[in-house]
């Protein structure tokens, strides 16, 4: 972790701390300060907005009644993305996966120089991710877009860093051939060879 990581965690230790005397303020700095990246990541395992939100407001449901019991042996954001993920696995298994427009999912995202580009860009790439699996999606989000180390996400998905190690390698191999293709050239790799 850098000096930003580091001072961001003690900042979310010490909202967890004050939610766990029931500080409703740090409830809503601590919502407010991750709300976007639980979007952008919820996104990676349904495009259904209405679930999204919902997942969102359960994930810091559960934040607020277990603020006490953070034992700290991870990153705050590593144990809020651990509850969003559970909830969202939850809630996929209760209504299905049915996808909805991208036009309606919020986005945190800068803009290039031409917007033009830039929306072109996020298609193919939407496009992209969604021939991945599931638990591809959340690897290359949790490792690629919020920055979260293999073990982290292990610690998120519960299960072995060799298993994250193995997703990550899988869709990224998916990927080199699923773009390639998705622009009309013919795939680069195949899966186990380079």
């Amino acid at each position: 972790m850098n000096d930003a990581d580091i001072n961001t965690d003690a900042i979310d230790r010490s909202l967890l701390q004050r939610m766990a005397t029931g500080d409703r303020v740090a409830l809503a700095t601590l919502y407010h300060s991750y709300h976007g990246r639980l979007c952008r990541f919820l996104s990676r395992l349904t495009r259904r907005a209405d679930v999204i939100d919902e997942v969102i407001n359960d994930c810091f449901w559960i934040a607020w009644q277990k603020a006490g019991e953070f034992r700290g042996d991870s990153r705050v954001s590593t144990w809020i993305m651990g509850i969003a993920y559970r909830c969202g696995l939850k809630a996929l298994r209760q209504r299905g996966d049915e996808p909805v427009a991208d036009d309606t999912l919020p986005e945190e995202h800068t803009p290039s120089t031409d917007p033009e580009e830039d929306r072109e860009l996020r298609d193919w790439l939407g496009k992209g991710l969604d021939r991945l699996s599931a638990d591809q999606r959340v690897v290359i989000e949790l490792v690629y877009g919020v920055g979260h180390s293999l073990d982290d996400v292990a610690v998120i998905m519960q299960c072995p860093v060799g298993t994250v190690k193995a997703r990550l390698f899988h869709a990224r191999v998916k990927l080199r051939n699923v773009l390639p293709a998705l622009a009309g050239s013919p795939p680069i790799y195949k899966e186990g060879v380079r």
